[in-house]
This record gives structure tokens, C-alpha cells and sequence, in this order.
């Protein structure tokens, strides 16, 4: 399948609440050194709605992304302008998302594997235009700070040995006046596309000497940010991602270089 290409490893049924539902494999353009595929491996499976479970509520999926990006994936000649957003075949019609779901929406259609990830292949680029690898993203948020934070994720690459990147949809609670949490989202057109409440970021970095990873987690908020806040703002511990998105990152990295004396630093 084509889309293996871009980097969409982990497909999230985004009915109630991004409930995992699957785990691809992929490859990238060159050999790594940690494996993705390890890095996430003994995921929980988390049981996505059943269509019918709900009456009315048809979920869509929605993707997060496990990605080995060095300068060679970074840099080429694909160009996104000839690139466009089309419905992902390999997704079931009941659970697909259209083009027209997004239409006057008010929402952009955000990558979660980023177009610019993916310039060493215009086939990789196109296929990050599947739209069961975009989620309803606020235009200010994708713009601004969500794309600052991909053209930070990009400039790593220049100095460290790999960088891997995982970035999903969370859909988080918050309290209603008596304190009791909810999980509340809108979603879009005939096939109910949810909209996050939150996106993530989590990035993994061979460190230079080869000698450490260091983990760093990010995590914002689905809405209008102020462009000139820091980055830092958004950092968040580990644990926080790993219990919101059911992914765990620690254990994983621990288990892969268990055996090679490679020290795990959590920013």
C-alpha cells in the first residue's frame, strides 16, 4: 500500500475519543538505527466505536504518525503544490472522510505527517495528502504554531543522528460547572469527522555520540494561540501523552536499547 511510504504507522478510530484501532509498519528512505516499529511496539489496542453503537455518530479515522526524519528525507525536489487532499481507499466508506467534510468548515486540513517530511519523494508527499492522515485543525494553530514546531522538528536533523516523530490527536476531557469531566468535540459533514481537543508531538532523539536518547513531548490545544509564544510553553511530561493517547513511548525506547548502554533523557 502507497501509503506505507509517508510514515503513518498508527490509525486512530476517532469516534469517542481516539481510540486505537490499528499499527502499521513502515520504512523510510535509509536505514535506521532505532527501529520505529520497536520504538512502539506492545501498544495498547484500544476498541474503536462500532458503527451503530451510538445512533447518529459515525466515526471517522484519523491518523498519528511515527516518523524517522534525517537531512535526506527533509531535502529534495517534491514540491506540494502538486500535491492534493483525496480520500484514503484503503479506509472503509463508513469510516472515511471526504473532502466535503471539511468544506466551510472553518477548519484547515492538518497533516499529522507533515507534507515537508516527505521532499525526498513526491510519490511519500502525496500520499501525506490521504485524508486519513489529516485532522480538523484550527487555520491559526496550523499556521503558526503547529507549523513552527514541524519546521523545528526539521531543523534537528541537522544535529542529531535521527530524529522520530509521533504526532496524533487527543481528545481530552474538561470539567462542566459541578467539576464532573466531559469529553466534548464537534465533529464535521455526513461522516461525522471528530475535531481534536488537543494535538501531540513527541519527538525522539539519538543524541550525536549515540551514546542517548532524549525524549521531548509537546502538547497544544485545538484553538487560536498567540504566534509569539514560545514553543517551551507547550512541553509537557512524558507520562502526560503516554496516558492521554494510550501510547507508551518509555518503556519501549528502554526495552529497544536495553542492550546497547544508550542512556534515555526526558526533557
Amino acid at each position: 500500500m502507497s501509503a506505507l511510504r509517508t510514515g503513518l504507522t498508527l490509525v486512530l478510530g476517532a469516534g469517542l475519543g481516539a481510540g486505537f484501532s490499528g499499527l502499521l509498519r513502515l520504512r523510510g528512505p535509509s536505514e535506521e538505527r532505532l527501529d520505529p516499529d520497536t520504538l512502539l511496539r506492545d501498544c495498547p489496542v484500544l476498541p474503536s466505536l462500532v458503527p451503530g453503537l451510538v445512533p447518529g455518530l459515525v466515526p471517522s479515522v484519523q491518523a498519528a504518525e511515527i516518523k524517522r526524519l534525517d537531512t535526506s528525507c527533509v531535502s529534495g525536489q517534491s514540491d506540494r503544490r502538486k500535491s492534493e487532499f483525496r480520500e484514503d481507499p484503503s479506509v472503509h466508506e463508513f469510516h472515511r472522510a471526504t473532502n466535503a467534510d471539511f468544506r466551510g468548515s472553518g477548519y484547515d486540513r492538518g497533516h499529522m505527517a507533515a507534507a515537508a517530511n516527505h521532499k525526498w519523494s513526491q510519490n511519500a508527499m502525496d500520499d501525506t495528502f490521504l485524508l486519513s492522515n489529516i485532522v480538523p485543525q484550527d487555520p491559526d494553530l496550523n499556521r503558526c504554531l503547529w507549523n513552527r514546531l514541524e519546521q523545528m522538528c526539521r531543523s534537528l536533523t541537522k544535529n542529531h543522528r535521527s530524529v522520530f516523530v509521533c504526532s496524533g490527536p487527543l481528545f481530552l476531557p474538561r470539567p462542566d460547572s459541578n467539576g464532573r469531566l466531559h469529553v466534548s468535540y464537534p465533529v464535521l459533514g455526513r461522516n461525522h469527522v471528530a475535531v481534536p481537543t488537543h494535538f501531540f508531538k513527541v519527538l525522539i532523539l539519538e543524541l550525536p555520540d549515540g551514546q542517548g536518547v532524549e525524549l521531548r513531548s509537546y502538547v497544544m490545544p485545538n484553538r487560536p494561540i498567540p504566534e509569539q509564544t514560545p514553543l517551551e510553553h507547550f512541553l509537557v511530561p512524558i507520562e502526560t501523552v503516554e496516558r492521554a493517547s494510550g501510547l507508551l513511548f518509555v518503556q519501549n525506547i528502554q526495552r529497544a536499547t536495553k542492550n546497547s548502554g544508550v542512556c534515555l533523557h526526558k526533557t
